[in-house]
């Protein structure tokens, strides 16, 4: 099988063309996709019409999949599998849910630019979303380009941040909106994990910032200090000329790199459907084990 890789932004998203996802890849071709992802970031794969078999099957040619968090609570009803991230506003019943559902409530915080995975102590290497149903308008996602964010900074603030270690947690991201209705179990395992903000990444070899609306605390630094610079690297780091947004189209897939891009979605009109479907494979080893290896 051979694949065409089409640049969609010169600097870190192509569309992949020449793979049916409904099939098992050969090796050649996660080489080709890997060697893709490690120069792009973000790759878009169009008209994939695709199961939920099919999905997790090609993810797991990346890595081990992640579970989703939401189980984490006892009383949680899955409604898909629990290796499928539910990026839906549909509840159990697939009917959509009223906006004072908690599930809802939780899931606005994909609105806020993050990391998929960074509260964990080891974070998401990749995540794949599947578009099965979108809404007429509005629901785009969109990716910010931490190689570039981190190449534009000054020398001055590289030699601040380099060597710093955040600490996150789903507590600050949700907490930050207001949604503070946890379990506690969950408080329990949402405790905050240790991340570097500067990261080398493996495949390119690039240097880039790894932030997250999870990143609520800088080690050695007092909070107010380590918000407003998480706050000015955020904003620095999603300007225009380090972002993409994608309009989704049934059977899209969309690949990206946690390691290197942070993410968000948009607002659309909650009485329509908005169902994507994502896996998460997960990364090696915790970015301190990394960091210092």
């Amino acid at each position: 099988m051979t694949i065409t890789v089409k640049p969609l932004h010169p600097e870190f998203v192509a569309q992949i063309l020449g793979v049916d996802l409904r099939q098992p890849v050969d090796a050649r071709t996660v080489a080709a996709i890997t060697e893709a992802i490690n120069r792009y970031a973000v790759l878009v794969f169009p008209g994939q019409m695709i199961t939920d078999q099919q999905q997790m099957a090609f993810s797991r040619n990346f890595g081990e999949l992640e579970t989703t968090v939401r189980a984490y609570r006892k009383d949680f009803v899955p409604r898909l599998d629990l290796h499928m991230a539910d990026i839906s506003n549909l509840g159990p019943d697939n009917r959509i849910l009223p906006k004072a559902d908690r599930l809802w409530l939780d899931g606005l915080g994909n609105r806020l630019w993050h990391s998929d995975s960074s509260f964990k102590r080891v974070p998401a290497r990749f995540s794949l979303l599947s578009a099965r149903v979108i809404p007429n308008q509005g629901g785009e996602t969109q990716f910010a380009d931490m190689r570039a964010a981190w190449d534009a900074l000054s020398d001055r603030m590289k030699a601040r941040v380099e060597g710093l270690v955040c600490e996150h947690s789903q507590l600050f991201s949700r907490g930050s909106i207001g949604f503070c209705d946890w379990s506690e179990e969950e408080r329990a395992r949402m405790a905050p994990v240790p991340q570097v903000l500067v990261r080398t990444h493996p495949g390119s070899g690039r240097k880039s910032l790894f932030l997250s609306s999870h990143a609520g605390r800088i080690r050695g630094m007092p909070d107010p200090e380590a918000r407003l610079l998480l706050m000015d690297l955020t904003e620095h780091a999603t300007q225009r000329a380090f972002a993409y947004t994608h309009r989704w189209v049934v059977g899209d897939l969309v690949m990206w790199d946690n390691r290197c891009t942070m993410h968000r979605s948009r607002p659309y009109d909650e009485t329509q459907v908005r169902d994507l479907r994502r896996t998460t494979v997960s990364d090696d080893v915790p970015t301190v084990v990394e960091a210092a290896a």
